[in-house]
């Protein structure tokens, strides 16, 4: 069967000769495959070059959010760096009150666990050992937990031991209940009454008739009455079996049931009961036994 021609005549604009071309069928076909070919190529380069621009941006966010938590996980390893250093002082602190306190225990140091910051050269292989410092920041904020538990119950028991002194002594009777003289001291005495010997049990400070008399502690009123030698007499239980008396008072400016801080007014220098003149009578007992009073006056 003989070729199959096509004949293309292409006529110009301007006046010229006419051009006539003749073209096989298979040459048409060859050329039509040819434009297909570059069409689907074009197609395939276009979507090829769209998918690799948005790998590209992708690895590029990547690479961006990989940085970004490089320097969070920096950042939080610092202040994990920065919570163990304030934990070592605070355990510096808890030892030196400790041995302040009598309360060391043998062994102390012991129960605490060491642990350190980051590691400079880790964050320089960072990629490669991220897995190893997330783990790492994990052992050590459970380290700072246990830890954080273990002070934490070590300074409760301090805090209960000096807020048990500090109640201690602030109920201890350790100032003048008033200024004046000692006209009389703790002990045996030659009695102004009788002449003869009798153990006194305060000390008689004399003063001006209605001078203040101050509580010298803490403490809490249980008596206010009238007592056979003692004239109006004033009775403050300071806890700790410590009380303290008053007696020859002019006037008594509490009542039974008050709470007294130290230095707070509580009568007035008098010269009731058995008395040669305006003084007060200060007894300081123990265990309900009569102790000199000067042992526990600091000012």
């Amino acid at each position: 069967m003989g070729k199959e021609f096509y004949r293309v005549i292409v006529v110009p604009q301007q006046t010229s000769d006419i051009k006539k071309y003749k073209l096989s069928k298979r040459f048409l076909k060859g050329v039509a495959f040819m434009c297909l070919a570059v069409a689907s190529l074009s197609s395939w380069l276009v979507y090829d070059y769209a998918k690799v621009k948005e790998e590209v941006w992708e690895t590029r966010q990547l690479r961006d959010e990989n940085e970004a938590q490089r320097e969070q996980i920096y950042v939080f390893a610092n202040k994990i760096s920065a919570l163990e250093t304030q934990m070592s002082k605070l355990r510096q602190f808890d030892a030196k009150l400790r041995v302040i306190t009598n309360l060391e225990k043998p062994g102390m140091g012991e129960q605490y666990i060491g642990v350190g910051g980051p590691d400079e050269a880790v964050f320089l292989d960072y990629d490669g050992r991220r897995d190893m410092m997330v783990q790492k920041m994990h052992s050590d904020l459970e380290n700072l937990h246990v830890e954080a538990v273990v002070q934490e119950e070590s300074f409760n028991e301090l805090k209960e031991f000096l807020e048990d002194k500090k109640s201690l002594l602030a109920s201890t009777p350790s100032i003048w209940p008033v200024r004046g003289w000692v006209t009389s001291n703790f002990g045996r005495r030659i009695s102004p009454f009788t002449g003869g010997y009798k153990n006194h049990e305060g000390l008689d400070i004399a003063t001006r008739m209605g001078t203040i008399i101050m509580a010298p502690a803490d403490g809490r009123v249980t008596y206010v009455g009238v007592e056979a030698g003692y004239g109006k007499l004033l009775v403050i239980d300071h806890g700790y079996s410590v009380v303290t008396r008053y007696g020859h008072n002019s006037k008594i400016h509490v009542k039974v049931g008050d709470r007294v801080k130290r230095g707070q007014k509580v009568a007035a220098v008098g010269s009731t009961g058995r008395s040669t003149g305006p003084h007060v009578h200060y007894e300081v007992r123990v265990n309900g036994i009569p102790v000199n009073p000067k042992n526990y006056i600091l000012n």
